[in-house]
């Protein structure tokens, strides 16, 4: 093989292994994901016509002392771990009694042996409560904190208690529960509402039987919610939930006799209808009937 040829084959061994040597060099070793040692975790919930949204991380127990110890009394604490917890309101809202804007903001706690610190607090991302700084403090409020029997190992946050208008957010962890009441205004707002549409034209497609019986939930105008079920129960005469919800109405503003007929003819007409809701309505009525004896 000439001389030359023989030169040209060797610079190619030579730059194949180059770039061979180079290539095993910058080649990155494959990405490997742990788990997280404090997983997220988004709550959502719509109380009344507000939606809360609470977006912390969920530390466990791992047979540490979690208050006095991991979260020590008198000190500012993230209320979960990594970042800030963040709470949403979409509408204001009251904490514990305490007026709070609609806005976003972070979650703080005081932790203590007989009352919490809850903190509302300006929304400014911060990591952990290392840089937290009071002058940020939208509001302050004080929770009593409830013993547990059965320990919980992983930090929770949870809305309970729902009602139309309030809810109970919850701070649980290793044997402790932390209640703070929630409530948002929803009368003020539906109420204009329910008057305007039932007011106008159309009487075929208003809320009757809603509209009475938000009215009879919240102690509103019970002789208008009696006039609306009574036109629910014409609309649909086998409808014996709304004569059950008639009979509730009835007795709530004290017409004792017209309650009482009223619920033995939900009976009678459920027991003609029968189906899957039979024996629940008749039971509602039962019990109805019992405390108007």
């Amino acid at each position: 093989m000439p001389k030359q040829s023989i030169r040209n084959v060797v610079l190619i061994l030579i730059s194949v292994a180059l770039s061979g040597s180079l290539g095993a060099q910058t080649t990155q070793p494959p990405k490997i994901e742990f788990p997280a040692a404090s997983p997220s975790s988004t709550v959502k919930q719509r109380v009344g016509l507000t939606d809360i949204e609470v977006n912390y991380s969920r530390p466990s127990v791992k047979g540490r002392l979690v208050f006095g110890g991991l979260a020590p009394y008198g000190q500012v604490w993230r209320t979960g771990a990594n970042s800030a917890t963040k709470i949403i309101f979409n509408t204001a809202v009251k904490l514990n009694g305490t007026d709070i804007p609609a806005g976003t903001y972070e979650l703080f706690t005081i932790p203590g042996p007989q009352e919490w610190t809850v903190i509302i607090h300006k929304n400014v991302s911060e990591w952990g409560a290392y840089s937290y700084d009071q002058k940020d403090d939208v509001v302050r409020v004080i929770a009593k904190p409830v013993a547990l029997t059965d320990p919980v190992e992983t930090f929770t946050i949870d809305m309970n208690d729902l009602r139309d208008d309030s809810a109970t957010l919850n701070l649980i962890w290793e044997k402790t529960r932390v209640p703070v009441k929630i409530e948002v205004d929803v009368t003020s707002k539906l109420t204009p509402q329910i008057e305007a549409v039932m007011a106008g034209e159309g009487d075929g497609k208003k809320p009757y039987a809603q509209a009475a019986l938000y009215y009879l939930d919240h102690n509103l105008d019970l002789k208008k919610a009696a006039a609306w079920m009574d036109a629910a129960i014409a609309a649909q005469p086998d409808g014996f939930y709304y004569m059950y919800h008639k009979a509730r109405i009835l007795a709530k503003l004290g017409d004792k006799e017209g309650a009482i007929s009223m619920a033995k003819k939900s009976i009678e007409v459920a027991t003609k209808a029968g189906g899957p809701a039979k024996d629940e309505y008749v039971r509602l009525n039962e019990t109805l009937l019992a405390t108007l004896k």
